[in-house]
């Protein structure tokens, strides 16, 4: 018996792998680690891109799926218009429950419409995306009531400016006294129409008790509160422990509608929009603006977040001329997308002067644009 099969088949010497092949090998490996790496690592940045563009002179769905006027006006005459008066918003992609990836971040780097923004900028520490839609909602309210008081101002209504309480804090002095809507009439037998106005009355006492004049669902109270120091940001103030909000007795009606949309910038398009529908002729000529930038009572515009998105959101929905706000100029310059004119406003009347000039075929050159430095 043999142990060995002498005629059996040798097996030939294995090759050894080149090393370009194990160099290729590797960075195969390499590259899928870090494609995983970068889909799935969480990042601290979200994303902001233009988000949906709605005409103030126009119609948008609501709550009941039905096509509603973003303006709607009762106790005065209103008027055709034509052309767009269009408020424009941006989109955040990414929350602190889910950021974009590395691979999104990177895509949005080289897209001119896109900015990659850290995410405390928007999310910040301690707020949740509840917390932070809700304060957006809020500020959208304020600002559709001075957009309102702004443009009635303009065309010559009797506004009155009010003090109304929003909320009462936890530990305030105010409770049992005060109540959210309560309008503050006076201090100390002195009238404030403004927060302003009451937060410097407040200072002023000192901490003495404040004799405060309210209306409460039509009916007249006196009460009396005793302010507390607190410190923020390591500065003191005194204070009586209540939210205000800034409110108005309009001598119409306007009402806005504009549901899940936050933020206080829409209030000069908004503006621009009651003064189009109150007023004869069409104040556009036809032509297709967009505009952005806060507005308060008496008409002055300030700056927003996002000018750059909204920029070619604007472009996008095929508007010709863009209001920016002055305040934001540098951050337009060389970055105005092809075939979209943009104007410098500091407030309601530049607005309308731009919209007036070019609806009548003015001289353009004449209006301010935003220029470096």
């Amino acid at each position: 018996m043999s142990l060995f099969d002498e005629n059996a088949p040798v097996p030939a010497p294995r090759r050894r792998m080149s090393r370009a092949s194990l160099a290729g090998l590797w960075a195969v490996s390499f590259s899928l680690v870090a494609l995983l790496i970068l889909t799935i690592v969480p990042t601290s940045f979200v994303i902001q891109r233009p988000g949906p563009v709605y005409d103030t002179l126009g119609s948008v769905a609501s709550g009941d799926g039905e096509q509603r006027p973003l303006i709607s006006i009762s106790g005065a005459e209103t008027f055709p218009t034509s052309g767009t008066l269009d408020l424009l918003t941006v989109e955040v992609l990414g929350n602190r429950e889910r950021t974009p990836s590395w691979l999104e971040l990177a895509a949005a780097w080289f897209d001119p419409a896109r900015a990659v923004v850290p995410i405390d900028e928007i999310f910040p520490e301690g707020v949740t995306t509840e917390q932070r839609n809700d304060e957006n909602a809020a500020l959208m309210v304020d600002s559709q009531k001075e957009a309102t008081a702004a443009a009635l101002t303009e065309l010559g209504y009797d506004v009155t400016s009010l003090v109304r309480v929003h909320q009462l804090a936890d530990d305030s002095p105010a409770t049992g006294l005060l109540e959210p809507d309560d309008v503050i009439r006076s201090v100390d037998g002195q009238p404030v129409t403004t927060t302003a106005a009451l937060r410097d009355a407040v200072n002023a006492a000192g901490g003495r008790p404040l004799a405060l004049e309210v209306d409460r669902s039509g009916e007249q109270r006196s009460v009396e509160v005793t302010p507390k120091q607190m410190t923020t940001d390591g500065e003191t103030r005194w204070v009586i422990g209540v939210t205000i909000a800034q409110d108005f007795d309009f001598p119409i009606d306007v009402t806005l509608q504009l549901d899940n949309v936050g933020g206080p910038s829409a209030g000069m398009m908004f503006a621009l929009g009651i003064i189009d529908t109150l007023t004869p002729g069409e104040l556009t000529g036809g032509e297709r603006f967009a505009g952005t930038g806060t507005i308060d009572a008496s008409g002055n515009v300030g700056p927003i977040g996002g000018i750059r998105q909204k920029l070619y959101g604007a472009k996008d929905a095929g508007a010709d001329w863009f209001l920016a706000p002055e305040s934001n100029c540098n951050e337009v310059v060389g970055h105005i997308p092809d075939g979209l004119r943009v104007f410098s406003v500091a407030d309601l009347d530049d607005a309308l002067s731009v919209v007036e000039t070019v609806s009548e075929g003015g001289d353009l050159d004449a209006l301010p644009t935003c220029t470096a430095g």
